[in-house]
């Protein structure tokens, strides 16, 4: 049986099947968006469709320091609108 792949949460840091978690993704030109595929190119970071995920990374600028670039408040909102649309 083929095992699915892990990855971690940026918010809680708990380990979970990538279907199961939301994939941020930095391109070469350093642009950010949400990847529902998993497969656009670049540095992907994932986070739970949880709010309070969200929150933790938000306050903690974490995703910022794994991607390595400042996120826009614009980024932000639209994870939260995927996030509460799952919900």
């Amino acid at each position: 049986m083929k095992s699915l792949p892990q990855r971690t949460c940026m918010g809680c840091n708990t380990q979970k099947n990538k279907k199961d978690l939301i994939r941020i993704v930095k391109n070469k030109e350093g642009k950010i968006s949400i990847d529902r595929t998993g497969k656009a190119q670049g540095r992907g970071a994932y986070i739970c469709d949880d709010i309070e995920c969200l929150n933790k990374v938000i306050k903690s600028k974490r995703l910022e320091k794994v991607l390595d670039i400042k996120i826009s408040d614009e980024i932000y909102e639209n994870l939260r609108g995927v996030i509460i649309d799952k919900e």
